[in-house]
């Protein structure tokens, strides 16, 4: 069964596009037919993917000017596409205003698209504006990355707040896909602090998988590389890895359980 699922979290910094990128290049890697929609204006999934700005994006697909079968671009590894962004997207809020369920448009635009892919991760903006909300309203579940570090709860509750509101409004059927812990150490009481606070908070929603901290995930960006690519053997890499693994593994049981 397919699945659509945004990785938000309204505060930058947070790992949230890394996880895009090196999660679907490692559920890729396990031969699963993964796409990347990146509707972040910054287009940081699209340039950490290899490919270029200047390709037709999800804001043509947005404002209605192109089907996104159009718009998506084979990477360099065989089961990963990305449908990606450039710096159109910032007028797409304004644009997307006056229209009629605008709320809607990215739904309405990707659902066929579930009959081709296993996975499909939204890498959404840091805020929780209409592009965020489009996110989730075509989203079946949402991935929270927290980064291991002070104020890491603060804005959660608003983030948690907006998901209620499209549950209620637009998507009844969203649910957390999972909190994810990122930028870990375990030297450090504060890390240990965190993911004690985030557990006694999410408690069996969060991932068992935890992000270190590791130079590796930083640097693979700026050779337009996954983390896997770039060095497989890797903290960064490992974990990644991990993380495809148990999530897999969670929708497995999920399907199982939902077929009995």
């Amino acid at each position: 069964m397919s699945k659509i699922i945004s990785i938000a979290n309204q505060k930058g910094g947070v790992g949230k596009t890394s996880t895009a990128i090196n999660l679907s290049a490692s559920i890729a890697a396990a031969e699963h037919k993964t796409l990347v929609i990146d509707i972040d204006p910054q287009a940081n999934s699209t340039s950490g993917l290899g490919i270029s700005k200047e390709e037709n994006s999800v804001y043509e697909v947005l404002v209605g000017i192109e089907n996104p079968d159009d718009c998506i671009i084979s990477t360099y590894m065989p089961f990963l596409d990305i449908l990606p962004s450039n710096i159109n997207l910032v007028g797409a809020e304004i644009e997307l205003v006056s229209i009629i369920q605008r709320e809607r448009k990215l739904r309405e635009a990707i659902l066929p698209l579930k009959e081709k892919y296993e996975y499909i991760f939204i890498d959404c903006p840091p805020s929780l504006g209409l592009l965020t909300l489009n996110a989730l309203t075509a989203s079946d579940t949402v991935i929270i990355p927290v980064q291991c570090e002070y104020f890491a709860l603060e804005g959660l509750g608003q983030l948690l707040n907006t998901i209620n509101i499209v549950k209620r409004e637009y998507n009844p059927e969203l649910t957390i896909e999972g909190v994810l812990l990122t930028m870990f150490d375990s030297r450090l009481n504060l890390s240990n602090q965190v993911k004690d606070e985030v557990i006694k908070y999410f408690g069996k929603k969060v991932f068992d998988t935890v992000i270190n901290r590791n130079v590796r995930i930083a640097e693979a960006p700026s050779h337009a590389k996954p983390v896997i690519l770039y060095d497989s053997i890797s903290i960064g890499s490992q974990n990644y890895m991990a993380l495809a693994s148990e999530l897999i593994e969670r929708n497995l049981q999920e399907n199982i359980s939902g077929g009995i």
